[in-house]
């Protein structure tokens, strides 16, 4: 296994455009690293960078101790994963599996045991002589997942290849794939528009925007503690809710004072920085801090129901509180109804603060 070290990549294309800028994070010795974000952030460019599929404008990529700007990439002993299965349909299972090895020269009982023992290891076993036009898609993707394993590389590159799959088996594959991380400890780089995907997988996460990285951390921390309001809004489901308001201070303690004049009070034990007092921010909390009346510790408020999502393990309750919106994530049970008055209250300090210029996050001074 190897490190991956990157030293402030960029990449620029000859039509002027920035597909990456000043990308540096280093996905250590057997790490699980995600690189998240929505379409044309930059993660697959600089995927296809880390693999010398795109040539590097500046900056300095190491894989392992070796600068490997200028090497090509059969030399950068790199495996790869695409979005498509890119399965030889003309050859069994057995045959793509074993196709790169023979090309490096491998045969006989050698080149079958490796074959037998990825087979083994991705449950591909009794499907060895069939063709991909007879496998699922689950299969094909495993069959996808062995043919770059097989190789037994340094650095294992997956390009969303759960992208193709249906709901139910990208979960499976998302627990296959942590599980075999698991057992080889190879150094993984995973690339997904998929915040399911990156929460679940990622040991760390690299979260990216409009070919920047916004912020490098655990996916809790990511969650809990978000560098700005891209990260706070991009991670979730349901997306946190932002609210523009002045912060007020009431005979009570804390409030909100919203555009429109509405107030939102807040809970006793939430930190603040007084010199927030009157400043217009951005405010966000997540959906499942929007708690029952009571429950949250604060003062109550109420919302209008708009919309209700029930979703079996939970209620999505999508609300109006004057002109802002909001949705709450309330436990399953008897559904409010359209045009009902919730009353709701905040949960201790689930409250987050932006600059709403550069939308970095704030804390209390």
């Amino acid at each position: 296994m190897a490190r991956v070290e990157l030293d402030n990549l960029r990449k620029v294309y000859d039509n002027g455009h920035v597909a990456v800028e000043g990308a540096s994070f280093e996905v250590g010795d057997g790490e699980r690293v995600v690189l998240v974000g929505p379409s044309g952030c930059g993660k697959t460019t600089l995927l296809r960078m880390i693999a010398g599929l795109e040539a590097i404008t500046s900056g300095t990529l190491r894989i392992g101790e070796r600068v490997v700007n200028e090497v090509a990439p059969a030399d950068r002993d790199i495996a790869m994963v695409f979005q498509g299965y890119a399965l030889y349909p003309h050859m069994t299972v057995a045959g793509n599996l074993s196709f790169a090895l023979r090309l490096r020269g491998m045969a006989g009982p050698r080149l079958q045991a490796r074959v037998a023992e990825v087979a083994r290891l991705l449950g591909l076993e009794e499907v060895l002589s069939r063709r991909p036009a007879q496998l699922s898609g689950g299969q094909r993707q495993r069959v996808a997942l062995g043919r770059a394993l097989v190789r037994d590389p340094q650095v294992f590159l997956l390009d969303e290849p759960l992208s193709n799959l249906d709901a139910g088996l990208r979960a499976q594959m998302r627990l296959e794939i942590a599980r075999l991380h698991q057992r080889l400890g190879t150094t993984m780089v995973y690339v997904t528009h998929d915040q399911v995907e990156a929460m679940t997988l990622g040991q760390r996460i690299v979260v990216m925007s409009e070919g920047r990285v916004q912020q490098i951390d655990t996916p809790m921390v990511l969650y809990q503690r978000p560098a700005n309001r891209f990260v706070a809004t991009f991670l979730g489901s349901p997306a946190m809710n932002l609210l523009r308001a002045r912060m007020l201070r009431a005979d009570a303690g804390w409030g909100l004072a919203l555009a429109d004049g509405g107030q939102l009070p807040l809970p006793a034990r939430t930190p603040v920085d007084p010199a927030w007092e009157g400043r217009e921010l951005d405010w966000g909390v997540r959906p499942e801090h929007l708690l029952p009346a009571g429950a949250g510790g604060g003062d109550a408020f109420e919302a209008v129901v708009d919309v209700v999502e029930p979703v079996g393990s939970e209620i999505h309750v999508n609300l109006r509180l004057g002109e802002a919106r909001l949705v709450a994530r309330l436990p399953p049970g008897d559904p409010p109804l359209a045009g009902e008055r919730l009353r709701l209250s905040l949960a201790p300090g689930a409250l987050h603060a932006f600059d709403p210029d550069d939308g970095r996050a704030l804390t209390p001074g």
